[in-house]
């Protein structure tokens, strides 16, 4: 079993146990065996360090990097699952990207801590020791990415972090956790039903770059400045975190007049944070794609993989629909 650090929170310290904001990285994957002595007792562990970043700081070149060195590994037959020890900032994102484009059905399982290791009560060691146990389970095969926080496992496509500071930040509010970890046992109730891993037709192998793709966040009185610096920019992908049922603005619908003359791609997703953004009449008027139930971050990593492969709307279309 591999765990693979990228940093983050669960990797960081402060300067008292009661200060849990304004931490630093300081940990490698070691210093997390060395204080979870447990973890040793559940697997035969090799720890990677591959980065030591806030994941607010993870770019695209990040992304790509955390995925080859993930798929590289899962490639090993001796390898029977991962671990992804990630910064619960962008976690969300990392998770679907890999959820997308990995081709493995061994287990993979990203990991956080919304407490630094140096806090009272951090919630890193748990989240950890947790994650390998997933991991480990025979239920976890073939279930997609996974991620594992506050003693409850989720789909990568569902999760998103949703309070600033509390342990039990992450949730899947519509669709629900797949399983929580009780009383030693990995307990599963749902399995993801969307197209995922090995399943997709996303491939790292013809995969360079990942093109530019912007989010706009629709609002009373916006502007439309922020579309012609998208556009100027050379964005190939607009995601809209637009109000209510993906309604746009007037700012916003002249923004996807201007992305259509310029062949850049349109995504409709929505600010509120449930419930399924629709497709719209105007959709095919402004030729704009609907979110469904993606929220606009997840949305933008849809978006761009699925640019490396085609413009066309049909194309588009089809990938929000079974991803």
């Amino acid at each position: 079993m591999v765990v693979l650090g990228t940093g983050g929170t669960i990797a960081s310290s402060a300067d008292s146990a009661t200060q849990l904001h304004d931490y630093r990285v300081t940990a490698g994957v070691e210093d997390m065996f060395t204080a979870i002595p447990e973890l040793h007792a559940l697997a035969d562990l090799r720890a990677v360090n591959l980065l030591q970043l806030d994941s607010h700081a993870i770019d695209s070149a990040a992304l790509l990097t955390i995925a080859r060195r993930v798929a590289k590994e899962l490639a090993d037959p001796e390898v029977d699952g991962l671990i992804v020890t990630h910064g619960t900032d962008t976690l969300e994102e990392t998770a679907y990207f890999l959820n997308l484009v990995l081709k493995s059905t061994k287990p993979v399982v990203v990991v956080g801590a919304m407490r630094p290791a140096s806090a009272l009560s951090a919630d890193g060691p748990l989240n950890l020791y947790n994650a390998v146990r997933v991991a480990l389970a025979p239920a976890a095969h073939g279930k997609g990415v996974l991620v594992v926080m506050n003693d409850r496992l989720f789909a990568a496509r569902d999760v998103a972090k949703a309070h600033t500071t509390a342990v039990e930040a992450f949730e899947a509010a519509e669709e629900g956790c797949l399983g929580r970890i009780a009383c030693g046992g990995i307990h599963l109730f749902h399995a993801p039903l969307r197209l995922h891993t090995a399943a997709t037709s996303f491939s790292l192998d013809r995969l360079a770059e990942l093109p530019m793709a912007d989010i706009i966040f629709d609002h009373q009185g916006a502007g439309i400045h922020h579309y012609h610096a998208a556009i100027d920019a050379g964005a190939r992908g607009i995601v809209l975190a637009a109000t209510g049922n993906g309604s746009l603005s007037p700012s916003a619908r002249l923004g996807a007049e201007l992305a259509a003359r310029a062949g850049v791609a349109f995504v409709r997703s929505s600010r509120v944070g449930r419930g399924i953004v629709t497709p719209s009449f105007d959709d095919e008027t402004l030729g704009m794609v609907a979110a469904g139930s993606l929220n606009p971050q997840k949305a933008r990593i849809l978006l761009m993989l699925a640019l490396t492969q085609s413009h066309e709307l049909h194309h588009l279309r089809s990938c929000f629909e079974r991803y």
